[in-house]
């Protein structure tokens, strides 16, 4: 689908027809759309400026950062912080993780993670800039953290905005799984005077392996997407990506046969096939051409190394199918 004509072509396909692919066996899921050129990234987040330029942000040192002007050929420039914060260092972290990029009120927005593999001694940060593009990122400092003795796991940050302009961070990585917190628009950071940290997703019996929240509304439902199992092991991945809906932004959600989400519940949208394996750390993003589910894979082809993944969704069904 990385083709603007293939694009198009697909567009025009009947809404029957697309249902007929929803995934029945790991067989069934697409192939990720055609892009070439820098694609190595983990972790993606994705925004469009309104010159038309694809600005990619993933994890790893300062942020690391890809652009494109088609949504095909993609280059690499530096990070988005060339000198790292330091506090950073208070969670042991020496880079950052699962960015998130978004626009709102002439500026842009950029959540991000501080921790290590393995621990929730973690931090979310926020960095702000009037351009989007590498080194003009102002850190805004720490906007909610865990620590060792927590329940959770304050990493995977996604900003969403609701219709009445209320802002939600989604946050959260195994332990008792994800959660969500109302920010302040006028910081970014919690709000005072509404302080709960609400679940909205987890695995209680079994692993614990769900992280990487995004919400989105549509057709009056809010969708959350998440990865569920283990990322970061090259081709032994078993990542996938999975969604529920609510009515509420703050749940509860459940997924296509009516699990919840807090109840080990999730239906997929991608998962391992062929030499695509462990889909995940996924964000949506907006485009001309339809919403897009952009992620990350391990390269069964390349030694296990992650690859940009981009796809695009059709909703017809109520359902988000990636094709």
């Amino acid at each position: 689908m990385g083709r603007t004509s293939r694009r198009a072509a697909w567009i025009a396909v009947p809404a029957a027809f697309l249902l007929a692919l929803m995934p029945t066996a790991a067989s069934a899921y697409p192939n990720p759309g055609r892009v070439t050129g820098d694609t190595v990234v983990h972790d993606p987040t994705m925004i469009r400026t309104s010159g038309g330029r694809y600005l990619v942000y993933g994890t790893g040192g300062g942020i690391s950062y890809r652009t494109s002007t088609d949504r095909v050929a993609f280059s690499a420039g530096g990070d988005a912080f060339a000198n790292k914060p330091s506090w950073w260092s208070s969670y042991g972290a020496t880079e950052a993780w699962a960015p998130d990029i978004s626009y709102r009120g002439g500026k842009y927005l950029l959540y991000y993670a501080v921790s290590t593999f393995g621990s929730n001694k973690s931090a979310i940060g926020l960095a702000t800039s009037t351009s989007g593009l590498p080194g003009s990122w102002a850190d805004q400092g720490v906007v909610y953290s865990s620590a060792g003795s927590s329940d959770y796991n304050a990493i995977d940050p996604n900003l969403f905005v609701d219709d009445d302009g209320k802002w939600w961070l989604s946050f959260g990585s195994w332990w008792t799984g994800l959660k969500m917190i109302q920010l302040d628009p006028g910081t970014g950071k919690q709000l005072g005077s509404n302080t709960p940290r609400y679940s909205v997703a987890s695995r209680p019996t079994g692993t614990k392996a769900v992280e990487a929240p995004f919400v989105v509304k549509r057709g009056g439902y809010y969708y959350l997407f998440a990865s569920y199992d283990t990322c970061c092991a090259g081709t032994s991945s078993t990542y996938k990506v999975k969604v529920g809906r609510a009515s509420g932004v703050t749940g509860p959600y459940y997924d296509r046969n009516g699990v919840a989400l807090m109840n080990n519940g999730g239906t997929p949208v991608l998962e391992t096939h062929g030499s695509v394996i462990g889909p995940g750390g996924q964000s949506i993003m907006a485009d001309s051409d339809g919403d897009l589910i952009v992620y990350h894979y391990y390269d069964g082809n390349d030694n296990g190394t992650p690859k940009l993944g981009i796809n695009l969704l059709n909703w017809s069904s109520g359902w988000p199918v990636a094709y």
